[in-house]
């Protein structure tokens, strides 16, 4: 009888510390997941800001989809003008002053390592592509565009996309997006910064 109480002791002692070790694993598990998950998506939305920089400066506006971002970046040229001489000298002549030099966009995107075809696939998905939205609004009496790209925590953050994980992170919810830009103000400011 006594080896019946000691085994059955001994069995509720070893599903009691499991228990122990699950209750300080599953916190710590995702704690480092969703910093893993979100520092690579924020790395991937900093690439976005960077094309979507690009796009502006070639065409005065946001891109409103991947396609045309992507297209434009391929096919589309930087322009750069140069002051020959000195704008304070007074035999300046404005006329002949100003070169002209155009530069292929894709020759940028290239050289800092940006792969095109990949760009709007969030890391840790199956194909699910960043939600992209560009507009031209009225800021301060001026029109200006905007941008804003992101994609919400539940579709990058595989089985930590639960609500019930907010009892580990206060500030966590998985229908909240990690996102750059706002289409109601001229910002290109990620909620991460």
């Amino acid at each position: 009888m006594r080896k019946i109480f000691s085994l059955a002791f001994m069995v509720l002692a070893f599903f009691l510390g499991w228990l122990l070790y699950r209750s300080i694993e599953e916190p710590i598990t995702f704690a480092d997941e969703r910093a893993v998950r979100q520092d690579a998506v924020a790395d991937k939305l900093k690439t976005i800001r960077t094309t979507q920089e690009m796009y502006r400066d070639i065409t005065g506006v946001f891109a409103p989809n991947f396609d045309t971002l992507k297209q434009v970046l391929r096919t589309g040229r930087f322009m750069e003008v140069r002051i020959i001489g000195d704008p304070d000298d007074p035999n300046f002549d404005p006329a002949t002053a100003y070169d002209t030099i155009y530069s292929p966009a894709i020759d940028s995107v290239e050289s800092l390592g940006i792969n095109l075809d990949e760009l709007d696939i969030v890391p840790y998905t199956d194909n699910v592509r960043f939600d992209i939205a560009a507009d031209t609004i009225d800021y301060q009496s001026t029109k200006v565009p905007v941008v804003q790209v992101g994609i919400p925590y539940k579709e990058f953050m595989g089985r930590f996309a639960d609500a019930r994980f907010k009892r580990y992170d206060q500030r966590y919810d998985p229908n909240a997006p990690l996102k750059f830009g706002d289409l109601s103000k001229p910002s290109l400011a990620g909620n991460w910064e």
